[in-house]
């Protein structure tokens, strides 16, 4: 028969042992969640930079559309006029109605 000095000792034991098994699992866990966090704020820093390199390619496009519609302008004026003209009567048509 078991004494009362050797179930303090059993319990102890048992919660010495659940405690390390608790401390382990945290463990793992918080090292889990830092592998997470590692590999989410690399991807946000990629979807970033990805971001910054589609913004240059849209801004360097829509410079050159820009660039390009200048210089139609300047070499057919009396075209762009015409087409002007045309936009401007087929507008008006629109919001008579």
């Amino acid at each position: 028969m078991a004494t009362n000095g050797q179930k303090d000792s059993d319990r102890e034991t048992t919660t010495d042992r659940f405690a390390a098994k608790a401390h382990e699992t945290v463990d793992s866990i918080a090292e889990r969640a830092q592998r997470a966090e590692r590999d989410v704020r690399g991807a946000a820093a990629r979807t970033a930079e990805q971001a910054r390199d589609f913004q240059e390619q849209a801004t360097e496009r829509a410079e050159q559309t820009i660039r390009r519609a200048g210089s139609y302008v300047e070499n057919n004026p009396l075209a762009f006029a015409g087409v002007a003209f045309v936009a401007g009567v087929l507008l008006s048509t629109l919001l008579r109605r």
